[in-house]
């Protein structure tokens, strides 16, 4: 069963993010991801067991760095790694691609150019 967005969000530009968090108390984790259902941009925000925060927010107002802000505003951090470092690179050039995305103006190229009046 699939679950219904917020209304707010276009779902074409909806990311799913999976990142290992540390350095949170129970407490903690439930107030990240209150404070993360709660904002406008996030679609969806969960913990898994095994510590993962799984986070879906619409790419066009929201980044990853946004959502890092908020973890560390929490008290935690990403695990430190190889793995890690290379997703957070991944992440932040999609967001840039889904930011110049819904940004772009289509156009029809099968069109005929313009003819310049002399």
């Amino acid at each position: 069963m699939t679950k219904a967005h917020k209304a707010t969000n276009q779902e074409q530009f909806l990311l799913r993010r999976k990142m290992a968090v540390e350095g949170l108390g129970e407490d903690q984790w439930e107030g990240l991801i209150h404070d993360l259902n709660h904002h406008p941009c996030v679609d969806f925000a969960e913990r898994e067991p095994n510590g993962t925060l799984q986070v879906t927010y619409d790419g066009t107002h929201w980044s990853v760095d946004e959502l890092l802000e908020l973890i560390k505003a929490n008290g935690g951090r990403l695990k430190t790694g190889w793995w890690s470092r290379r997703k957070l690179a991944w992440y932040r050039v999609t967001d840039d691609n889904v930011r110049a995305n819904a940004k772009h103006e289509p156009f029809c190229c099968s069109k005929i150019p313009p003819m310049k009046r002399k």
